[in-house]
């Protein structure tokens, strides 16, 4: 049920345009007036790729992170194209995906941040699911829930730390 407008990737979205990064937000197929159909994390893959290939355009000489929320941070995890620098995924459902997520043994760095008491996938669920992650950092976002009422501050202050000491 999540779009672009979504406040986790509002507050991001804002937050990495004034620190300086060229971001880019977007609806996946069939959400909103996009075109295509929802398929559960498939073809939205390419959705990203597509993304990547615009920001390549914009902004030739910038890293490209993927920064995802909940279900887009679980397709950005399956995304791994040589063009991108790293991940950050913001209560990825991982646990609740049940799936593997094709990053798990890439080099470069992944953080993720997983609400206190996530609906979907817990920290400590989301811990055994990443434990053999290569390069995989996980911080725990305390007092929040899957949706981070009240603390997208904390979710901005961690992810812009880290794009700005990893870029």
């Amino acid at each position: 049920g999540g779009d672009r407008f979504n406040l986790v990737i509002d507050a991001l979205f804002h937050a990495l345009i004034d620190l300086g990064f060229t971001a880019l937000r977007f609806d996946f197929r069939g959400v909103n007036n996009s075109s295509g159909n929802h398929d559960g994390g498939d073809s939205e893959r390419l959705d990203i790729v597509a993304a990547i290939d615009l920001l390549e355009v914009i902004d030739p000489d910038a890293p490209i992170w993927l920064v995802g929320y909940s279900f887009g941070a679980f397709v950005s995890l399956n995304v791994v194209d040589p063009r991108v620098a790293g991940w950050v995924g913001v209560a990825a459902p991982l646990a609740a995906m049940n799936a593997r997520c094709v990053a798990d043994t890439d080099h470069r760095p992944k953080l993720l941040l997983v609400p206190e008491h996530d609906q979907y996938s817990t920290p400590a669920a989301t811990a055994d699911f990443t434990a053999s992650w290569v390069s995989c950092t996980q911080s725990t976002v305390a007092m929040a829930d899957h949706f981070l009422n009240g603390r997208l501050n904390v979710v901005v202050e961690s992810v812009c730390a880290h794009l700005e000491a990893n870029t």
